[in-house]
């Protein structure tokens, strides 16, 4: 477990940590794409926090502003906020754009995980 994670969080990356943060990780990463000016971003952190805490044992959880971090934003071609990326094995596997409810989020997510 890295410095900036606590087991069931949501913590934060930049352009500079991704790799380690969440291209290197054991577990699978869900990374939300988001910005303080985005209201469905807003509506979707306290999900986020629950599934974090609920799945710790088996999902990692990751926040990267994409305002003060772009590269990470261009490179996987994030078009809207919030865009939640998932990455197995460090590759992106499946994209999820906008807010939704969490029951809803989390059978896409065991949807995409399955495979």
């Amino acid at each position: 477990m890295s410095s900036t994670e606590l087991s069931g969080t949501v913590s934060m990356v930049t352009d500079a940590t991704f790799e380690t943060e969440v291209l290197r990780q054991d577990k699978p990463v869900l990374v939300d794409f988001w910005a303080t000016w985005c209201p469905p971003c807003r509506m979707i952190a306290p999900i986020l926090a629950d599934i974090a805490r609920e799945r710790a044992d088996s999902l990692v959880i990751r926040k990267i502003d994409h305002d003060e971090n772009p590269v990470m934003g261009r490179t996987y071609q994030v078009m809207s906020l919030p865009t939640l990326l998932l990455f197995v094995d460090g590759a992106p596997v499946r994209a999820f754009v906008g807010a939704r409810p969490k029951a809803r989020l989390l059978a896409e997510l065991d949807a995409a995980l399955r495979g």
